[in-house]
């Protein structure tokens, strides 16, 4: 069997009101996908920051490779050979991926030296990547790659990766999994946070679930069901829901002959987009990431507006009404990047 690389013992955080870890233990082995289970509020973001050195736990303790292991600051947790990949990407727009690489390491080398190295790392674990682009023209699944380098070029022994396949195509999906078991294979040990649970099932060895802060269960995830695995997190079976045929309805969402130019230098132009959405139907729409789908979310948000082409809603016309406006006829949205457009992290729920 594989030896410990990381072993939790007792750890506890509490914050005014809420304990977000009581009493959590477990081991994570060297060359292991585990996965971190648990609903949102459940205690994993904690748990991942204390064990990457953003939070100091209040009791219990952590050892790496054998040794006591207790970062004060994640520095300090890369130096120990711990990683992390962010769920909200944190990179600027206007530099390229060498610059925003450079600004992650503790002593980046010469800028051809780390051209170089992100070259070869990209095409050792296939995540094709070119160092001279501008961030700001690459789609979701490279920012990610950018992130994954940054961390790769550090050599980590144990890769912590939080939601890492939200905003990710499916295509993107399977590179991902891809270089995740070429690091398996080489002993890297990789702490797996995701809510998609047949992801799980076909990447993670072993499960650790949590509930309101405590560790709750562990399971083999390739011999339990999804099922079983969502049941385990919420403490509760339930039935699945009994889909109704139903004949389309009227006509709620019509677009006609949608124009507008790119939000800047990185976006993309709508041009006379057209379609219609009856009660009761369901409108997916496909592409290739950064062919419009962003901005065509901003444009039914109404957080952009055009004078070309029109947005009609139960009948009404809505092209010029901003989203308070929107709302208020009944028509919602939730766009993919939530911080900024759909939630303000600093105010309350």
């Amino acid at each position: 069997m594989p030896d410990d690389l990381l072993r939790l013992d007792g750890l506890t955080k509490a914050y005014p009101g809420v304990v977000a870890n009581d009493d959590v233990s477990f081991d994570v082995r060297e060359g292991e996908i585990h996965a971190l289970l648990g609903e949102n509020g459940a205690g994993k973001s904690t748990l991942v920051k204390m064990i990457y050195g953003l939070v100091k736990p209040d009791k219990g303790s952590m050892t790496l490779r054998g040794q006591s292991y207790t970062p004060s600051e994640p520095s300090a947790a890369r130096q120990a050979g711990v990683a992390m990949v962010f769920q909200h990407f944190s990179l600027f727009d206007a530099l390229d991926v060498a610059e925003n690489v450079a600004l992650g390491m503790e002593n980046p080398p010469p800028r051809r030296d780390l051209a170089g190295q992100i070259r070869d790392v990209s095409e050792t674990y296939g995540l094709p990547l070119d160092p001279s682009r501008t961030v700001g023209t690459l789609s979701a699944g490279e920012r990610q790659r950018v992130e994954i380098i940054r961390c790769l070029l550090q050599e980590p022994k144990l890769l912590i990766m939080d939601e890492p396949t939200s905003v990710l195509t499916p295509q993107e999906v399977e590179i991902l999994f891809e270089t995740l078991r070429k690091l398996k294979s080489e002993g890297t040990a990789i702490l797996y946070i995701s809510h998609k649970l047949e992801e799980i099932r076909a990447l993670c060895d072993h499960a650790t679930i949590l509930r309101l802060g405590k560790k709750v269960a562990t399971c083999t995830p390739a011999e339990t069901t999804a099922r079983a695995m969502a049941e385990m997190m919420v403490g509760s079976s339930f039935a699945s829901p009994a889909a109704k045929a139903k004949t389309p309805g009227e006509v709620l969402l019509r677009v006609d002959n949608l124009t507008m130019p790119a939000p800047g230098a990185f976006g993309t132009p709508l041009r006379g987009i057209s379609f219609e959405l009856r009660a009761g139907e369901v409108l997916g729409f496909g592409g290739v990431a950064g062919n419009g789908q962003d901005e065509l979310l901003l444009a039914l948000s109404g957080e952009r507006t055009t004078k070309r082409g029109t947005i009609w809603v139960k009948g009404a016309d809505v092209s010029r009404d901003g989203p308070v406006a929107r709302r208020a006829v009944g028509f919602l949205t939730a766009p993919e990047e939530r911080l900024g457009h759909a939630a303000a992290p600093n105010m309350s729920l």
